[in-house]
């Protein structure tokens, strides 16, 4: 079918309108014959003006196409020209290369982003190395599914340059790569043609920005009550003072801004360039502070909680970097103090906690605390109590405590235990003896849905919801009330009703036993319950040597009169001669490293290992010079456990933390999955041979 030309809309290969004025002029020749055959001088007449028409129109095309010409021969020459500067002078680089990913053809905009000047059959990554991907080389890189004929990618090249002060550095040029793919005919080997646009200066923008961008830093003298006791009021201000020219040196070295808000509140407004460099420093501003002390010579250490954006993309706004940096505080606090807790996109950080957690002089939160959760257990219809899997005498003892509670107030409660009770095992078989609790124990396993409107559930000695003993409970009983002396990490468990941690306190039954002392006058504890919660602050105080503050022996006093026996105790925690000499085999193959760190691990799935381990860890840090035991244990096939000790001036929880555990400063522990034991001892030596060795030498880098 002949194609229609002007539905095309096609331009004419020429502007002549020539053959349009010989139709016109030979109809009206035809007039002129047929008006002379009527009037013969009107038909003259007409013939002369039908002859000035010819010559007009003649006049007229010829000028037309003179006028076309020289059009046509200035747009083609300068289309050349322009073709020619578009090649070479654009700031756009241009390449051709085979499929082979060899050069055939570059403009000089691509040898200067090149930095060198390329040999037509040279391979492209000899002078650009991964300007062109080898996936779209080939129309086909997979051998099945083809690749696009045309797209864009991003490249970043690494170059050297000389600084202001004549030394070579680093430093990246960005580009933005369109290509297509190009085959005139069969005949033809396919070509490939790149355009390559620096896009350094806008890259270089957006770091700027996001360096620019503002981060806020809540920072709070955590122990201003403790450390302004007993002093005048000229030794408060003169010691605060102190800490607040710290903390103005520290932040004009920062080019930042510092407000005090309170007696022992500061707000601290950086760039997050100034974030980054204070995170690179490891915030030792912590450690300058802390070498002021009152004249009782007690430290002075400060709390921070930092959030900041971190992508350029992210939009938060000052209110909600406000609430994330308050929130980190809050964080930091609940850690014990003497750290900083790092908000950036939801992701936390936590930098130092060096010091043990301050022991509260007064039990004032116990009491409240007590009185809130009497409170909250009255309107339940139904309570469970749990603490994390694999009970230790801690989490069981502050169970039981919690279970004597709801006894109090007439409430069907339970207690529920994990599949694995081997450090247990003893106190758990007398209590079920006992008709007292009678039913009091229900396993992981047996747990069934509640039928309660109201149900209640008490998680002790954890906050982590992957640690207790029934994790679908959690799930199903919305009302939580969590009681820990664990330093808290990033994973907790998301809005509990109450959550009352104390890492100052020595253990979870610790806490407890002062909750009972408040929640009501004539409850009655009764043997068994008093010695299982008394052998859970043994154990965690390794027999009231590490930890043990004045209300530590408040409790044990407490719990002495309430019947807790000794001698019971002493029985729950011998072990028999298998136990003795596995626990024996793990010391002799222990290892010891520079700064005081012993390592060892059992990789053999035992009973009691995980109370091996702890023993084995508790027994090397008695020996004289070493300052940190780790052992690592195979729980299950699939599950190395880590149980970890230190003498007091290191942190194991911080460590413990990036094995994905957690703890407090003398007593910490992890659970890995599916790494090999002693690929993960590898990791624990090195995380904590570093982590020594900033301690010992905070100021190297």
């Amino acid at each position: 079918m002949q194609k229609n030309h002007s539905e095309g809309h096609e331009v004419p290969r020429n502007l002549s309108a020539w053959p349009d004025s010989v139709i016109n002029l030979a109809v009206m020749s035809i007039m002129v014959v047929i008006i002379s055959q009527y009037n013969k001088i009107l038909g003259a007449m007409a013939f002369l003006v039908w002859s000035l028409l010819i010559w007009f129109a003649y006049v007229r095309q010829r000028d037309r196409k003179k006028k076309f010409k020289e059009y046509a021969e200035n747009v083609i020459g300068n289309f050349n020209d322009m073709m020619y500067y578009a090649m070479t002078k654009l700031p756009e680089g241009i390449m051709v290369v085979d499929e082979a990913g060899q050069l055939q053809w570059c403009n000089s905009v691509m040898q200067e982003f090149s930095e060198v000047i390329p040999q037509q059959g040279m391979d492209v990554d000899e002078f650009w190395e991964g300007l062109v991907p080898q996936d779209i080389l080939s129309l086909t890189p997979n051998g099945n599914e083809p690749a696009p004929m045309e797209g864009e990618y991003k490249v970043k090249s690494l170059r050297r340059r000389k600084n202001s002060d004549g030394e070579e550095e680093n430093y990246h040029r960005h580009f933005l790569v369109k290509y297509r793919h190009l085959q005139a005919n069969a005949d033809y080997s396919r070509m490939m043609v790149l355009f390559a646009r620096e896009t350094t200066p806008y890259e270089d923008l957006k770091i700027e920005y996001a360096k620019s961008r503002t981060s806020i830093i809540y920072v709070q003298v955590d122990n201003y009550d403790e450390v302004t006791q007993g002093l005048s009021e000229a030794e408060k201000t003169s010691l605060m003072l102190s800490v607040s020219e710290i903390l103005e040196e520290w932040v004009a070295s920062l080019a930042g801004f510092i407000c005090r808000v309170s007696s022992d509140l500061f707000i601290v407004v950086l760039e997050r360039r100034a974030l980054n460099l204070a995170i690179e420093k490891k915030f030792g501003v912590l450690d300058k502070v802390r070498q002021l002390v009152n004249k009782h010579q007690l430290q002075v250490t400060l709390s921070m909680g930092a959030s900041a954006a971190d992508k350029p993309s992210d939009e938060q706004s000052i209110g909600e970097l406000g609430t994330k940096a308050m929130a980190g505080l809050n964080l930091a606090l609940a850690r014990g103090g003497d750290q900083v807790a790092v908000n950036i996109n939801d992701r936390m950080q936590f930098f130092g906690g060096r010091t043990k957690a301050v022991e509260r002089n007064t039990r004032v939160k116990a009491r409240v605390m007590s009185h809130s959760i009497r409170d909250t257990m009255k309107a339940a219809d139904e309570i469970f109590i749990m603490g994390h899997t694999r009970e230790d005498y801690d989490a069981f003892g502050a169970a039981v405590g919690v279970a004597l509670m709801a006894k109090n107030l007439n409430k069907p409660v339970h207690i529920v235990l994990s599949n694995w009770l081997d450090s247990v095992e003893k106190v758990v078989d007398l209590l079920d003896k006992d008709e007292n609790y009678k039913d009091l124990f229900v396993s992981a396993n047996d747990v069934t849905i509640s039928t309660a409107l109201e149900p209640l559930l008490v998680v002790v000695d954890t906050f982590i919801p992957k640690l207790v003993a029934a994790p679908v409970l959690l799930e199903r009983i919305k009302k939580v009330v969590v009681i820990d002396h664990h330093r808290r990490s990033e994973n907790t468990i998301k809005n509990p009703a109450i959550s009352y941690l104390e890492p100052g306190s020595s253990s979870t039954c610790e806490m407890v036993t002062e909750l009972l002392m408040y929640f009501d006058d004539k409850i009655k504890i009764g043997k068994l319950a008093a010695t299982a919660i008394y052998s859970g602050i043994v154990v965690d105080t390794k027999n009231f040597s590490i930890q043990a503050g004045a209300r530590t022996f408040e409790a044990a006093a407490y719990l002495r009169r309430s019947g807790a026996d000794p001698v019971v105790v002493n029985y729950l925690f011998k072990s028999d001669y298998e136990t003795t000499v596995s626990l024996a085999k793990t010391k002799a193959q222990s290892e010891y490293f520079e700064g005081g760190l012993v390592v060892s691990h059992i990789p053999d799935i035992i009973p009691n290992v995980q109370a091996i381990a702890g023993q084995a860890a508790d027994g090397l840090l008695r020996v004289e010079g070493v300052r940190m035991t780790i052992i690592l244990f195979q729980m299950r096939n699939d599950t190395v456990g880590i149980s970890a000790r230190s003498s007091g001036d290191l942190n194991v929880q911080v460590i413990m933390e990036k094995f994905g555990g957690g703890g407090h400063q003398n007593v910490a522990g992890a659970q890995v999955k599916n790494v090999p034991i002693l690929e993960l001892k590898n990791s624990v030596v090195e995380a904590a041979r570093n982590y020594i060795a900033e301690t010992d030498n905070p100021t190297a880098k």
